[in-house]
């Protein structure tokens, strides 16, 4: 068994009026601007999912998967460097952090 934390994060993201009145191709080259954000940051894997049709407090979320808190927080730094965060575009709704089979990683401990 590895030894090494794995930690996911749910990031629970409220996507704003501000946004919707982008056009398509506006939202498609944020999109890439964002991948290409998180391929600068390999350490944390990255799946974005909407449900906007399926939740009504927050519109989309991202699993961040990474073993490495520092790694996570400097892909958010990046992230909320943009105009996302800073017109706002999105806002973090809310975190979820856990870590895998942590009771496995506690009662394994050396």
């Amino acid at each position: 068994m590895s030894t090494e934390i794995q930690y996911c994060a749910v990031v629970l993201l409220a996507f704003e009026p501000v946004w919707l009145a982008l056009t398509r191709p506006e939202r498609a080259k944020w999109a890439e601007r964002v991948g290409e954000i998180g391929a600068r940051h390999p350490q944390v894997q990255l799946s974005w999912f909407d449900a906007d049709a399926l939740a009504g407090s927050y519109s989309d979320f991202v699993l961040c998967h990474f073993h490495d808190l520092r790694d996570y927080h400097f892909l958010w730094e990046e992230l909320r460097d943009t105009e996302l965060f800073s017109r706002p575009y999105v806002k973090i709704f809310n975190v979820i952090l856990g870590i895998e089979r942590g009771y496995e990683a506690y009662e394994n401990r050396a």
